[in-house]
């Protein structure tokens, strides 16, 4: 009697059957594991990870069960190809899209602006200044629009010795700088004025902030150079920045979705944008369109994804004295261009003053002498010079 061979036998194939189909849903789980983490470097679409990893069990275990293999081999394979092409075409559009959009350089290039240095953009006096400090020298600090007045500030009226970041002059732009001086870490603050989370934040830690005037800005809108549209009047603005308007061609232009810009909390533009809506609750922003600097929000509007639809906000002197993009434009806001004379003559509707912020109780009596100094012919002489509005 001829003996059956056990591999031969229906119940062996069955459960040979099985255990390829437990270990295809094992392979599944790590492969599972493998696309997460490349997906993180490829940054592929969620969509395409649920695809990725129903595909494995999906061509496999008919493979193990069918009795036809071959056909099956060839619709998957087919299927499996025009998956992976579908892949490269989203990874590359990724890439792409990446390349053309996120190009932030610093805020500003310091270098460009320091003191005491002979190539540097700075405004510098005509003569020497009536003020010369040497002692008790006050911590200053700043944003990047506003580094190239206190940096000349320092220039005027600081010893040579004074470098950047030694503990007298020093630049943490509006969030860290605000941070520092409601910790009495630093002595003035020149910039915008602060958000309310940042005076409440001062406060619980006993300071409290004063304001003194030095200058006057713009608040300005700026969308890219081929957007058809020259002008908006502030209820228009308020109403993009509050999810109203999404269309360009609601306020006279192309028909494309309006994507709007903005900046981190705390930082002096979005603190500024806040009080211009007026109460307006500002609509969230997409992660990709909120920039933690301002040079970052500069450079989407003038090249997001090759697109005419962006709008952003900025401080005019930052955007024409500092950045200088050919890409974008400055808006008119209510019929009215952001020009130092419109600043000055008060018809520009957004403008806002330039603080030198510092903190009540300070007593080192050299920053009141910096303060008056400031104020002076000398001190506005150099705060129009450097492209700004003077107070006087």
């Amino acid at each position: 009697m001829e003996k059956k061979n056990i591999f031969n036998s229906k119940i062996f194939k069955i459960i040979a059957k099985i255990v390829l189909t437990l270990f295809a849903l094992v392979f599944t789980y790590f492969f599972l594991v493998f696309v997460l983490v490349f997906s993180a470097i490829a940054e592929f679409d969620i969509a395409f990870i649920y695809i990725a990893t129903l595909l494995v069990p999906a061509l496999l275990i008919p493979l193990i069960w069918a009795k036809k293999r071959k056909r099956v081999l060839i619709v998957w394979s087919v299927l499996f190809a025009a998956f992976i092409i579908a892949l490269c075409v989203d990874v590359g559009i990724k890439r792409y899209n990446k390349s053309i959009t996120i190009n932030t350089t610093p805020n500003i290039n310091v270098h460009e602006y320091l003191p005491f240095k002979e190539d540097s953009k700075i405004a510098v006096l005509e003569k020497e200044a009536s003020l010369k400090l040497s002692e008790n020298l006050p911590i200053v600090d700043g944003a990047a629009a506003v580094f190239p007045v206190y940096s000349a500030f320092v220039n005027a009226v600081y010893p040579e010795s004074t470098e950047l970041w030694d503990g007298v002059f020093e630049y943490n732009n509006t969030v860290g700088g605000y941070k520092l001086l409601g910790e009495k870490e630093t002595d003035i603050f020149f910039g915008a004025y602060p958000s309310e989370e940042q005076i409440f934040a001062a406060e619980e830690k006993g300071t409290k902030f004063v304001y003194t005037p030095i200058g006057y800005d713009a608040f300005v809108f700026f969308v890219h150079k081929d957007n058809p549209i020259d002008n908006l009047t502030t209820e228009q603005v308020q109403a993009i920045y509050s999810g109203e308007i999404t269309n360009w061609n609601e306020v006279g232009g192309n028909n494309e979705k309006i994507a709007a810009f903005q900046r981190n909390e705390g930082s002096g533009s979005q603190s500024m944008l806040i009080r211009f809506m007026d109460g307006k609750e500002i609509m969230d922003a997409p992660s990709e369109m909120v920039n933690d600097l301002m040079s970052g929000i500069v450079e989407k509007v003038s090249d997001y994804k090759s697109k005419s639809n962006s709008i952003g906000f900025s401080f005019r002197y930052y955007l024409e004295g500092i950045i200088q993009n050919p890409d974008i434009k400055i808006l008119s806001i209510d019929g009215v261009a952001p020009t130092p004379e419109n600043i000055k003559n008060g018809t520009y509707p957004i403008t806002g003053p330039l603080y030198a912020v510092t903190f009540e109780g300070n007593d080192n009596e050299n920053v009141e002498k910096l303060l008056e100094w400031i104020l002076s012919d000398e001190g506005q002489y150099i705060i129009e010079k450097t492209g700004y509005v003077g107070i006087k």
